[in-house]
């Protein structure tokens, strides 16, 4: 029945991943490619949505798949088991929390999953990026393609906008990078270039 196996794919996600939504991004899409059959390419469109749509990114991505394969009952059982083992870890932690918060074994765990996060990230960082940049392969003709040079034109001045402007509000950034993403699709259109 897809609905447990939603709950219980995402309760195991929720469990077992630490460092928030982007370090779960390399787990959610081996689930949903190896699982549910989506292709990476649909999974970068899930990531892309569900991160520029209100609300925590593993959160919306939970939704997202779930309503992909189940509809709304899909949707609720995906994202119920995603929080569930959360909501239960920190109403135990929030209870013992002055307990616990001197404790070296605790802190020397906390210690060591945080570099496993970023780890994670990173990893999610790269397979993205390298699916979306290098879909066809690595070559001297993807690099000087315009697909690839506008994206890393975007890419570069929303960082240099972040560096220099302290505390950019991260809706700005989504909202101009979205406007430049259709300027460049309406560009390449215009030039007879396809971007798919």
């Amino acid at each position: 029945m897809i609905y447990l196996e939603l709950f219980l794919t995402f309760l195991k996600l929720g469990a077992f991943t630490f460092g928030g939504g982007a370090a779960m991004m390399p787990f959610i899409q081996e689930e949903a490619v190896s699982k549910w059959g989506f292709t990476p390419e649909e999974i970068i469109n899930f990531i892309a949505i569900s991160e520029s749509t209100p609300g925590p990114f593993a959160v919306n991505i939970a939704t997202f798949v779930g309503t992909e394969k189940g509809g709304f009952l899909g949707a609720v059982c995906a994202t119920l088991g995603l929080v569930l083992p959360s909501f239960i870890i920190i109403l135990v932690i929030a209870k013992c929390y002055e307990k616990f918060k001197t404790n070296k074994v605790v802190a020397g765990a906390m210690t060591g999953l945080r570099p496993t996060s970023v780890g994670l990230i990173a990893a999610a960082t790269l397979s993205i990026g390298m699916e979306v940049l290098f879909s066809s392969g690595v070559s001297l003709a993807t690099v000087i393609s315009y697909e690839f040079i506008a994206a890393l034109a975007i890419f570069l001045a929303m960082f240099l906008l972040c560096l220099f402007i302290k505390k950019f509000n991260p809706i700005y950034v989504i909202l101009i990078t979205a406007a430049l993403g259709i300027a460049v699709g309406y560009g390449g259109e215009l030039m007879g270039i396809s971007i798919i």
